[in-house]
């Protein structure tokens, strides 16, 4: 655990986390600012990643290259062993990212002027990417329920028979950390089936759990006979977002068929050098450490909700997943506005505000709690003080 513990200077580094706070958050100044708002953790990747890059940079040719079956097979038999779902190693597309693998699938699979559903709050590139494609956003609520939250399947079924060519869901969801059960994930794809929709599922949290198991989408009942297509990751789980890597699967002949053409389009020629060689070292040797992280933000995830709990019209869950706390301080009565003025002034730390996810997020904050426990700690008291000033 002391790997964790460790406090590593991230500032002058072009982190976007913390050297982007001045524009982000329009400040003239942000070095006093601690940031627990981006999904990017201050820990240290495995030692295997700095090695294994170590090692290709003594090969002084770094020419085109591509992800050969070594890289495909560490893949596979993670998420095997990890969470029981084989994946066929030919129905895997390479993307630089998530996002852009969003971008790819929203692009192909749909056109100018289709409807894409989700139900919110949501990550904001799900908002963002379809209208940057002149796609219309068509959104419903999730179901509030003990501090978390439910897929609302009545208003869902509305959403869909109002026409969406594409759903796009998050599993485990980001920002409130929620994992789905097999048994919503099972009506969410009956749906699909019944009313001839896309299904995006978001799954690069996969890994990060705290509480319970996740199920992969394309594993449940029915998957089979529904246009899935799930976009997965090392990069949050391992925090190397800046070595872009992502996959796309797509066990549907036809829809891996036309990616790959929509790749083929763009001249997307899949990973570079740098990315095949850490997505095979974390993947092989990366399970130690990940089982480390998950206890050490079990703990973080602890200590926060214990403390921020004891102030007065705040509420927040232990999320089952990811390392996002989602905190409802709707109690208040304060404005977002002027909580996200306080944060900043008067706490000196930067959060991300609930509307980034859309108007069902009005009340609450996200927190990152991937940090050493003193960097969380620091944070925590820096909301303390923030709502201390607000009496």
């Amino acid at each position: 655990m002391s790997f964790f513990n460790e406090i590593h200077e991230r500032r002058r580094s072009a982190s976007l986390k913390w050297d982007m706070m001045n524009e982000v958050y329009n400040l003239e100044d942000a070095t006093n600012i601690l940031p627990m708002w981006v999904a990017d953790m201050d820990f240290p990747p495995p030692a295997a990643v700095s090695e294994a890059l170590a090692e290709r940079l003594k090969h002084p040719i770094f020419g085109y290259t591509f992800a050969n079956s070594d890289v495909k097979d560490a893949i596979v038999h993670w998420y095997h062993t990890r969470h029981h779902w084989h994946i066929d190693p030919q129905t895997i597309l390479f993307q630089p990212g998530v996002v852009p693998a969003i971008a790819a699938i929203i692009e192909t699979f749909t056109s100018i002027g289709d409807k894409i559903g989700m139900s919110t709050p949501a990550y904001p590139p799900f908002f963002n990417v379809p209208a940057a494609q002149n796609r219309e956003v068509i959104t419903c609520n999730l179901t509030e329920q003990n501090g978390g939250y439910t897929l609302n399947f009545d208003t869902l079924e509305e959403i869909f028979r109002a026409g969406i060519k594409m759903f796009i869901l998050c599993n485990p969801h980001n920002p409130a950390g929620i994992v789905w059960s097999r048994e919503e994930l099972e009506r969410l794809v009956a749906l699909c089936i019944q009313y001839d929709v896309y299904l995006l599922s978001d799954e690069i949290h996969a890994d990060i759990l705290i509480h319970k198991a996740y199920t992969p989408t394309l594993t449940v009942s029915n998957a089979d006979k529904a246009k899935i297509i799930a976009c997965i990751a090392p990069t949050k789980t391992f925090n190397i977002a800046g070595i872009h890597a992502a996959m796309i699967v797509a066990p549907n002949k036809a829809l891996y068929t036309a990616l790959e053409e929509n790749a083929q389009a763009h001249g997307n020629l899949g990973l570079n050098i740098f990315a095949c060689t850490a997505m095979k070292a974390v993947y092989t040797e990366g399970a130690a450490w990940l089982d480390e992280l998950l206890l050490y933000l079990k703990n973080n995830m602890e200590y926060a909700a214990q403390e921020l709990n004891a102030i007065e019209g705040i509420s927040v869950n232990i999320p089952d997943a990811t390392y996002l706390m989602w905190i409802d301080y709707r109690a208040t009565g304060i404005e977002e506005k002027e909580m996200m003025d306080r944060l900043l002034s008067v706490g000196q730390v930067a959060l991300d505000p609930g509307t980034k996810y859309g108007e069902a997020g009005r009340g609450f904050l996200r927190i990152n709690v991937a940090c050493p426990l003193d960097t969380l700690k620091d944070g925590v008291e820096r909301i303390k003080r923030t709502l201390k000033s607000f009496h």
